[in-house]
């Protein structure tokens, strides 16, 4: 189902049952407006035949992914559930993302109650976007956000234009004003930066990109930034072409 065909978005939440990765009660909670697609993965080894590991493992990576699918259901969301083995993790979340028409995907990382939510808004990011997936699991939670317009030099207007967008976006989708903070500021390493100050929110939300954030957290750079992260990052997906 397209993303525009319907009003609640839908957030992928990838976890290495197998390895006792999970999610908190409380990140479960704030994720209940959406539609969850819970994805138990396990990586095996590349001389490992998937059908292998799923006669060994599926019955047990099974039953992890439903008592995480409860924890959603229980938060009050409707949730659906996948199990995959594969040989590339990195792959397999982005096949499903794109099956599932997934809004955002979650690198879940542990986190008390959810009150402080911050927004990095760097590039060309799909901010509207961005914008409507924080508002609806904001609209039934106390929290703030705070909307960060990262600028690569000084007089750059691009950082302003978003934040004022995304800012627009939350006051039409019905949250109060007051309980949005704006900012703007130069950063010449931004994921740096957005790592650097995760240790004040509850959660991250940022755009997927230009330059693909993706690849920078689940590529190369993911390791610095999901580990050096305190926070949970959402990466909202760019809508697909035409919509």
């Amino acid at each position: 189902m397209a993303d525009a065909a319907r009003d609640t978005p839908r957030v992928l939440v990838p976890v290495a049952v197998l390895e006792g990765e999970s999610v908190s009660e409380s990140l479960a909670d704030f994720l209940a407006a959406a539609d969850v697609v819970v994805l138990g993965y396990h990586v095996i080894p590349e001389q490992t035949p998937a059908e292998q590991a799923s006669l060994q493992f599926e019955e047990r990576a099974q039953t992890a992914v439903e008592d995480l699918a409860a924890l959603f259901r229980e938060a009050g969301g409707d949730v659906e559930t996948r199990v995959a083995f594969t040989h590339d993790r990195d792959q397999t979340v982005a096949r499903v993302a794109d099956e599932v028409d997934a809004t955002a995907t979650l690198l879940p990382n542990p986190v008390g109650d959810v009150e402080d939510v911050l927004v990095p808004l760097r590039g060309a990011i799909d901010t509207d976007r961005l914008a409507a997936l924080v508002a609806t699991l904001l609209a039934a939670d106390p929290g703030t956000v705070t909307l960060w317009g990262i600028a690569a030099e000084v007089g750059e207007a691009e950082a302003a234009a978003a934040v004022e967008r995304a800012s627009a976006t939350l006051r039409e989708r019905g949250l109060d004003p007051a309980r949005v903070a704006t900012e703007t500021s130069v950063a010449d390493a931004p994921i740096r930066a957005i790592v650097e100050r995760s240790a004040d929110f509850d959660v991250i939300v940022m755009g997927e990109g230009e330059e693909s954030l993706w690849s920078l957290l689940l590529g190369e750079d993911a390791e610095r930034v999901a580990e050096a992260a305190v926070a949970p990052v959402l990466v909202v997906r760019d809508a697909p072409a035409g919509e």
